[in-house]
């Protein structure tokens, strides 16, 4: 194979698959074709578009003194289309929707996220509420320990 065939190959051959990152829109990365070089061995694997969208679809768990809290981004889900519920000791998050059209053609989406529960956290107090933005929170207060005197 010669180089300039090795070069095109890849260039023209390999279709891109634009918007990936479930109708969030494009970036300069997907419209410009990276230069073509050799790896550095120094050099980070992780492309940079990775970085740049790394923030969409991101679920946050913290645990602290006062409880629990997950927040997840779940834009492209109605709020008829999640549920929350615990299983044993996990709080279990689903959101499905149907095939619908999009402006590149027809989309369905499902995605299950499980969040181990900490020991101190009653399960029937958990509260959800969705953002107007597409952000799903849920939190657990922790349980208190009445002292009898």
């Amino acid at each position: 194979m010669s180089l300039l065939s090795y070069l095109l190959s890849d260039t023209y051959g390999t279709p891109n698959l634009y918007d990936q990152h479930f109708a969030q829109g494009l970036t300069n990365d997907d419209l410009v074709a990276p230069p073509k070089a050799s790896p550095s061995p120094f050099s980070s694997v992780r492309p940079l578009k990775t970085l740049i969208h790394s923030h969409c679809g991101v679920s946050n768990v913290k645990s602290d003194k006062d409880g629990f809290k997950v927040s997840l981004d779940v834009q492209q889900f109605k709020p008829e289309e999640l549920k929350v519920k615990v299983i044993d000791d996990y709080l279990v998050v689903e959101g499905k929707h149907q095939e619908r059209q999009d402006q590149h053609g027809f989309v369905s989406r499902q995605f299950t996220r499980r969040y181990k529960l900490p020991n101190n956290i009653d399960h029937a107090t958990i509260i959800s509420s969705l953002s107007t933005d597409g952000v799903l929170m849920l939190y657990a207060p922790k349980k208190v320990n009445h002292i009898k005197l």
